[in-house]
């Protein structure tokens, strides 16, 4: 980052001279052009969050819009999930966070582990050991409503990837 300043006896100024890369336009607004696929994703959102941890629902949107590379998604839920009260330092560490378990419960490590076998299905299928510690930490309908959330973000992060949805003009709670 580039600063001018100049100070005198009596004011200081400083001019910020940084030039950022332009935002991108989004590719097409597919919930204008198809909106009853837009409001069906909105009432199955809806429907997949009941009974979720609202804090572990934003770990697991960010940690699978990480994954899919839907920078308008991380936005997004990183804003939600500080509004939800969670930390800086907890939704920093979630890229890393296999290296840095220690910032959260086993509970979210299990739901974290199961996310990302859900999102990154290149090897087949979700392995047996990443559903059973799932399964141990939460209940069948638990589990159930924490698969779905999961399938549920990945298929916004699709739509949010493929149309180029922009990053960064997000306030908290807005689509909620």
């Amino acid at each position: 980052m580039t600063t001018n300043e100049t100070t005198d006896d009596t004011t200081s100024t400083t001019t910020d001279t940084t030039s950022y890369v332009p935002e991108h336009t989004p590719r097409l607004a597919w919930a204008k052009l198809a909106p009853d696929v837009y409001k069906a994703m909105i009432r199955l959102d809806t429907a997949a969050r009941q009974g979720v941890d609202p804090v572990l629902l934003e770990l697991v949107k960010i940690r699978a819009s990480q994954i899919n590379h839907c920078a308008f998604c991380v936005d997004m839920h990183s804003k939600d999930a500080l509004a939800a009260g969670e930390s800086v330092e907890r939704i920093i560490q979630l890229s890393a966070w296999e290296e840095s378990q220690h910032f959260y419960t086993a509970k979210e490590v299990a739901a974290l582990a199961l996310t990302e076998a859900v999102t990154v299905l290149t090897e087949g299928f979700v392995p047996d050991e990443v559903y059973d510690a799932a399964a141990k930490q939460f209940d069948e309908a638990e589990l159930a409503q924490l698969i779905a959330a999961i399938t549920v973000i990945n298929a916004w992060n699709r739509f949010g990837v493929t149309c180029r949805m922009v990053a960064g003009h997000y306030q908290a709670g807005e689509h909620k």
